[in-house]
């Protein structure tokens, strides 16, 4: 099958998003599909405001049109709500194709977080952009919940899985870390506010918290909490080393999703604690982490889980799950009645 994926997050943005589409490219290739990325690297980009990671493409629809058109597309699936993802979506209604959308994040929480803006008015958007798809894939039943509260349907399940070729329990540890007084509290993601890595700063547990990522957030919480170990981004083996060297991971966010890192972590033995949210609620069980309101209370629950049941609760986890459900839930290009953009 050759399909056309549009992007408005890519490489070399770090991100849970990225992420995903990279490892579901790389699935379906050596599946032996074909894929065309419409992302923002092939096009001139300005930064998001606040969030200077992120590149926000300036392309006509009847580019991405031609693009598409000339990769012989048998299926467009729209990655992203942004300009590209906009684009796409406009000249797919204008042709009359059929497409699908994907949630990846909840956009509107993440939007009033950074700005104070009320996050109903970007659901607005949200349910104006998505309602024209064929399916909308989701990641959780949390997920799904919060779509059909906002008026959304047509949700199609599409999971996600974990490289256990990186991230095992077989490896070599971060020798800077395990130097680290015990336990080792650790935090891997954006350091970003919609992330709420202060709520894993303040738990009131003995210990080293430590936070490997990076962010515009991350400068200012060095400062207030010198106590903790802020170690920038980790990728690959390294990332894998510091999830070993860990005796829990903390997983602060409200806003995630779905949230790849606790299912690293498991994968290489290292027990998770979380709050309720979408995301954790789905993806955990009591066996490997715990949930709590109180993070703190979670953490030293989730101290106790044994390292080989996280690992092989993780193994249940696949890119190759992941890209089957994908594909089960694209739409085959076919003309169909055109809806007003």
């Amino acid at each position: 099958m050759r399909i056309a994926l549009v992007t408005d997050a890519w490489q070399p943005q770090v991100n849970g998003v990225v992420r995903t589409l990279t490892s579901i490219k790389r699935e379906l290739e050596a599946q032996g599909h074909e894929l065309l990325v419409v992302s923002p690297d092939r096009f001139a980009s300005l930064p998001c405001p606040s969030y200077p990671e992120i590149r926000l493409a300036l392309a006509r629809s009847s580019t991405i049109g031609r693009l598409i058109r000339a990769f012989d597309a048998d299926a467009i699936h729209i990655a992203t709500e942004g300009p590209l993802g906009l684009a796409a979506r406009r000249w797919c209604l204008g042709e009359g194709l059929r497409f699908t959308t994907a949630y990846h994040t909840q956009f509107p929480d993440y939007v009033a977080a950074r700005t104070g803006v009320n996050a109903e008015w970007i659901w607005r958007y949200i349910r104006w952009f998505h309602a024209p798809a064929d399916a909308i894939l989701t990641s959780t039943p949390s997920v799904d919940a919060v779509l059909r509260s906002h008026g959304l349907g047509r949700l199609r399940r599409w999971g996600r899985g974990v490289d256990l070729a990186t991230f095992s329990t077989a490896g070599a540890a971060d020798p800077a870390i395990t130097a680290l007084a015990g336990p080792i509290l650790l935090y891997v993601g954006r350091v970003a506010v919609e992330k709420n890595v202060e709520a894993f700063l303040d738990a009131d547990i003995a210990g080293t918290k430590v936070v490997v990522g990076d962010g515009p957030a991350r400068t200012m919480l060095a400062a207030r909490y010198p106590d903790a170990q802020f170690l920038g981004p980790k990728f690959g083996d390294a990332l894998a080393a510091a999830y070993r060297s860990a005796d829990v991971l903390a997983f602060p966010s409200r806003t995630d999703t779905f949230g790849l890192v606790m299912i690293e972590a498991l994968a290489c033995g290292t027990p998770v604690a979380a709050l309720p949210a979408p995301g954790p609620v789905d993806v955990l069980d009591g066996s490997v982490g715990a949930i709590d309101d109180d993070l703190a209370a979670g953490i030293r629950r989730a101290l106790t889980r044994d390292r080989a049941a996280c690992a092989a609760y993780a193994a249940r986890f696949t890119w190759a799950n992941s890209a089957r459900q994908f594909l089960d839930s694209l739409a085959p290009i076919r003309t169909c009645t055109a809806q007003a953009a």
